[in-house]
């Protein structure tokens, strides 16, 4: 079987949980940050070749299979249409883009340079998550009449002053975006597309701290004709509380909760119950706060199992545009209520 060799771009946080499961799926060639002591400090762990320019790295990387972004979210478009046209695969991580527009020209770029185009959505893999949609596409459910989604996380001052992006609307580009955006992904895989949504936010514990909001509350009606909701705060009390979405159908009621959409918290259906769930694997975790779950190593092996057998990819860059539409659909009807 082949070894395929990685470059990663971006050496932050979520880099070091993905430069682990290169190691254990592939090789990590090369790795790339324009702040040098972090790419100095991935590539010395990893026996890698260090780049501080992602025009360097292209230009001098000849045998790369898979470019994976980890940067801030403003630019995952340019870099992933960069990596693309030098004739690289591209695993991106959430959210694929800050906008639909950069999601469609990364569509298209990958297209176009005939490589495919992965986007991280891990939380797709946590086994509560499996099971609920097992079920909904056998019809078990019957129709969904509604989903309720809530996130209610703790992110401080420290959390934004430490980061040099994180907070801006021009790199980081909103709540939803980089705290919600797996939530929102997995609210449209499990009931539908979103159609209409009305929404209102506000900045009520972050004043001078970030350049967006930190609060929302949005409700939507999906193209199935289901009605939901979106509740959302970083303003949570010193820790992160919950991340659930539970959803009312015609032939059952379930929640899926915890923090981090790890646990099956509800459930009642016709005449069948969900049993003897896999554990799921812990959240990330980052110093004083935790992120969503830890599923990259599946996210690593299902890359390699479409470019080795052909498999299906867990999720599309088609699914993460809709992510992004959603999202861009909920902040321009919040801006238009102000």
């Amino acid at each position: 079987m082949k070894k395929y060799k990685f470059a990663l771009i971006g050496c932050g946080r979520i880099a070091q949980r993905h430069a682990e499961h290169i190691a254990n799926n592939g090789i990590l060639q090369a790795v790339c940050d324009v702040v040098k002591e972090k790419a100095d400090k991935l590539g010395n762990e990893y026996h890698s070749n260090v780049y501080y320019s992602l025009e360097d790295l292209l230009d001098n990387e000849k045998d790369i299979d898979v470019v994976s972004i980890c940067s801030p979210n403003g630019l995952h478009a340019e870099q992933t249409i960069k990596a693309l046209r030098a004739g690289l695969h591209v695993l991106c991580e959430k959210p694929m883009a800050l906008s639909v527009a950069d999601a469609g020209q990364m569509i298209s770029e990958s297209l176009r340079a005939n490589k495919l185009l992965f986007i991280v959505k891990q939380n797709r893999f946590n086994p509560p998550v499996i099971a609920v949609k097992h079920i909904i596409d056998e019809g078990k459910l019957g129709k969904i009449y509604s989903a309720q989604l809530n996130c209610f996380w703790n992110r401080n001052e420290a959390y934004y002053k430490t980061s040099d992006w994180k907070g801006t609307l021009k790199l980081d580009g909103g709540t939803l975006f980089t705290q919600f955006s797996h939530f929102i992904d997995l609210l449209y895989w499990l009931v539908g597309d979103v159609k209409e949504v009305r929404a209102k936010t506000g900045n009520y514990g972050h004043q001078g701290i970030i350049e967006f909001e930190d609060t929302g509350a949005v409700s939507l009606e999906f193209y199935n004709g289901a009605v939901g909701t979106i509740n959302y705060s970083v303003n949570s009390y010193q820790k992160n509380m919950e991340g659930s979405i539970t959803i009312f159908a015609e032939k059952g009621t379930v929640k899926i909760g915890g923090q981090y959409l790890n646990e099956l918290e509800y459930q009642k259906f016709d005449n069948f119950e969900i049993k003897d769930l896999p554990p799921g694997n812990p959240p990330n975790e980052y110093g004083e706060y935790k992120g969503s779950m830890s599923n990259h190593d599946k996210v690593y092996e299902n890359v390699i199992d479409v470019l080795d057998n052909k498999g299906i990819i867990a999720t599309n860059a088609f699914e993460g545009m809709k992510t992004v539409e959603i999202i861009e659909k909920i902040y321009t009807e919040a801006n238009r209520n102000k």
